[in-house]
C-alpha cells in the first residue's frame, strides 16, 4: 500500500469504531472501497497484516451490515470481496443499520414507558421528557426514511443547498409574520 492508501485505510479503521464496528472491520472496508478489483481473504490478510480468521470474522460483520458482496471467478474456487454498491448506498446502509441497532430499540423503550401512567410527579416529568425524545426520534426517523428514498442526485442537490434551506425558512417566517 502506498502511504496515501495506508493513511486512508487506517482512518477508516478509526471511523469504523464510530460507525458501530471494530477498527479492523473498518480497515477492511476502507481497503475494499478503494480497490478497483475485488480482493480475496488472503489479499486482505496480507495487506492489513491480520490473520485469515480475523478477515473471515470481519467479512461476516461487513456482510451483516450488507456492505460487502462475494464474487466468484470462473475456474477459481476463491471468494472475492468488493463493496456492495456505491458510496451513497454505503452511507444509507450504515445509517439504516445504525437506526435499527440504536434508534429503534430506544423508540421501543420510550413507547413502552409512555404507555404507563406516571405514579408521581417525578415520573410525570420524566414521561414529558421521554415524550419529547420520542417525538424527536420519530421525526428524525421519518425524515431519514424520506432521504433514503431519494436518488443520490436529488440527495446531493439537497445537501448542497445547505444553509440556503434555513434562509428560505427564515424568509417564510418573516413573510408569515407580516401577513
Amino acid at each position: 500500500m502506498t502511504t496515501k492508501i495506508e493513511s486512508f485505510v487506517m482512518h477508516c479503521g478509526e471511523m469504523g469504531s464510530r460507525w458501530g464496528f471494530n477498527r479492523t472491520v473498518g480497515q477492511m472496508y476502507g481497503l475494499l472501497t478503494i480497490h478497483d478489483e475485488p480482493l480475496t481473504a488472503l489479499q486482505i490478510s496480507e495487506a492489513l497484516n491480520i490473520s485469515r480468521g480475523n478477515v473471515s470474522m470481519g467479512i461476516k460483520e461487513l456482510q451483516s451490515w450488507r456492505l460487502v458482496q462475494v464474487q466468484h471467478k470462473p475456474k477459481d474456487r476463491k471468494e472475492y470481496y468488493s463493496p456492495a454498491g456505491s458510496i451513497w448506498e454505503m452511507a444509507i446502509r450504515i445509517f439504516e443499520e445504525r437506526r435499527k441497532r440504536e434508534v429503534d430499540p430506544t423508540l421501543s423503550l420510550l413507547r413502552d414507558n409512555l404507555l404507563d401512567e406516571p405514579a408521581n410527579s417525578q415520573e410525570q416529568y420524566a414521561q414529558e421528557r421521554m415524550h419529547e425524545m420520542h417525538d424527536l426520534l420519530e421525526t428524525m426517523t421519518h425524515w431519514a426514511s424520506e432521504l433514503q428514498s431519494m436518488s443520490p442526485d436529488k440527495l446531493n442537490t439537497l445537501m448542497k443547498l445547505g444553509a440556503g434551506v434555513s434562509k428560505v425558512i427564515d424568509m417564510k417566517d418573516k413573510f408569515m409574520k407580516k401577513s
